[in-house]
């Protein structure tokens, strides 16, 4: 018997179809995702842009970055120079949201550590390093790639609300690009910058003021230079007035808008004002009607100047407007003719002609007395002013005219003021011979210092005083001799009375006896009447010893020596 088993038959099919090997496809993907990449950075691309700067300071190429409100707008690819060499060149490739942004009036300028428009800026950048910054307009402009940098940031770096005004000037002064823009004290703006006028007759100050301040500048509004410090010395005393710290730093510009019961419109953008110096000259700008007068002095003036005010009765009604140097051939003397113009307009309830008729009015005052003299308005600083009234004292003067300026009277030469008078008490002073009375003063001296360091005056003195102490020891002397005598007195005095009452007594008896009418009896009586003569001189002259028994040598003072 045998065994049998199952046969397994094996097949073979072979494919003769070629298959891509799996590990091909890591460089596809990989190829995929570089294409994408690609497409997505070139995509994103923005433009390339060129920026010409004074320097490229801090600047470095694929580091430094442009920005815009912080967000990253681009990064520096190169750094050059322009092709005249003066000026740097910076290549920057912008991100593509940058692109609606570059425009002809877009701004660029190197963010770095500054002191600038009264701040410090950039001081982040001592760690993270320049960049540069991107102020866009608001305004729209012309798509381009070539930019100037700015040297300094603008002031304004982002869409404040407000409008920008025209001031025009003389003269910038202490202004400065950032300098504020007051209004009752409250900072309201600043200065964008500024124009040099046609021929460069005048300055256009271009001054931005915020919302809503804005609404507050009208056609009328006054604006004046603030700039710094102002020092008054009046009749309050010594006053400072400032209209804030930044305003002394950089300089400021004020306004004012007038209180009118009439609204007037705001005035528009761009707007032309007239700076005006002072607020003081911003004030008389509203004073419509000004009067020319010449006023001509023949002694000094010093202390008088442009601008000085003229005063009526204290008030300031004018001012002086110039000072100059005249020859007059006729009195063969120079004159100084002080030029200064009035604002009647300043005096309420004044009305003066506008006519013919204010020349016979001004005829009529200087008839009365209308003078105009020199005056001190400050001792320390000798600084004069003109005062003009009536005075009835002023002898009779005419009204004269020099073009359309009106000549008044000057009462005084213009040097009878309170400085002049000080000026000349001292030249008095300083005219005493004061070096010679020191010299004659030290000769008496000298001599009195030898007189008293004499030796006979020492040995004179010496010896009057042993006179004295002499004097004085007899004295004591005769005060302690007399002292015994001038007590015994007042009993000698007693016992003389009462031997005249007991001898009044002897004659009674004997009158009694004899008769009154004999020889007896009367040269009886005759003795009574010396003796009590004699009593009565004796006490006196007890009563005058015990109170000054100097008399005895002296005599009595009151009636001579006795």
């Amino acid at each position: 018997m045998s065994d049998q088993h199952p046969t397994a038959v094996v097949k073979s099919k072979i494919d003769h179809k070629s298959r891509l090997p799996l590990i091909w496809a890591i460089p596809v993907v990989t190829v995929i995702i570089g294409i994408w990449l690609a497409w997505s950075t070139l995509s994103e691309r923005g433009p390339l842009i060129t920026i010409t700067l004074e320097t490229a300071e801090g600047l470095q190429a694929n580091m430094s970055h442009v920005k815009h409100k912080d967000v990253d707008m681009g990064v520096v690819e190169s750094i050059g120079l322009t092709k005249d060499l003066k000026r740097a060149l910076v290549t920057v490739r912008m991100n593509r949201e940058a692109e609606p942004l570059l425009t002809d009036k877009a701004q660029f300028w190197v963010v770095r550590p500054r002191f600038f428009a009264g701040a410090i800026s950039g001081l982040q950048t001592l760690f993270s390093g320049s960049y540069i910054d991107l102020l866009p307009s608001s305004d729209g402009g012309t798509p381009t790639r070539t930019f100037v940098g700015l040297e300094n940031p603008p002031v304004l770096q982002s869409d404040i609300p407000g409008r920008t005004f025209l001031l025009r000037a003389n003269r910038i002064g202490s202004l400065n690009l950032g300098s504020p823009i007051m209004y009752r004290d409250l900072d309201v703006g600043e200065i964008l910058g500024w124009d040099i006028g046609k021929m460069a007759r005048d300055i256009t100050i271009h001054a931005f003021v915020r919302a809503p301040f804005d609404q507050y500048v009208h056609d009328d509004s006054r604006f004046w230079n603030a700039s710094g410090a102002s020092v008054q010395l009046g009749p309050n005393g010594l006053q400072l007035q400032i209209e804030s710290l930044k305003a002394v730093i950089l300089g400021g510009i004020a306004f004012e808008t007038p209180d009118n019961p009439q609204i007037v419109a705001e005035s528009s953008p761009d707007q032309p004002f007239q700076l005006f110096d002072s607020q003081d000259a911003a004030d008389s700008s509203t004073y419509k009607r000004s009067l020319p007068f010449v006023a001509n002095f023949t002694g000094t003036v010093t202390g008088l100047a442009a601008g000085s005010p003229v005063t009526l009765r204290g008030q300031k009604i004018g001012e002086v407007t110039g000072v100059s140097l005249v020859y007059d051939k006729a009195a063969d003397n120079v004159l100084i003719p002080v030029h200064f113009t009035l604002e009647p307009e300043r005096i309420a309830m004044l009305d003066l002609p506008t006519d013919a008729g204010l020349d016979a009015r001004l005829q009529g005052l200087v008839r009365r007395g209308l003078r105009v003299k020199l005056e001190s308005s400050s001792i320390l600083t000798g600084q004069k002013q003109l005062a003009i009234d009536i005075y009835k004292d002023a002898g009779p003067g005419e009204l004269g005219k020099e073009g359309n300026a009106y000549v008044i009277p000057v009462l005084g030469s213009g040097s009878d003021d309170i400085a002049t008078a000080a000026t000349s008490l001292v030249n008095r002073l300083n005219s005493i011979p004061f070096e010679s009375i020191g010299k004659n003063l030290d000769q008496t001296l000298a001599g009195a210092n030898t007189l008293v360091n004499d030796k006979e005056l020492e040995q004179s003195v010496t010896e009057l005083k042993a006179t004295l102490a002499s004097a004085q020891t007899l004295v004591n002397n005769l005060n302690h001799g007399v002292t015994p005598a001038m007590q015994r007195l007042p009993a000698i005095a007693n016992g003389l009375e009462s031997t005249v009452q007991r001898t009044d007594k002897l004659i009674a008896s004997l009158q009694t006896g004899y008769g009154g009418d004999s020889g007896f009896s009367r040269d009886a009586t005759r003795l009574m009447m010396q003796l009590t003569d004699a009593a009565r001189s004796i006490r006196v002259l007890a009563d005058l010893l015990s109170r000054h028994p100097e008399a005895l040598i002296r005599g009595r003072t009151d009636q001579g020596v006795q």
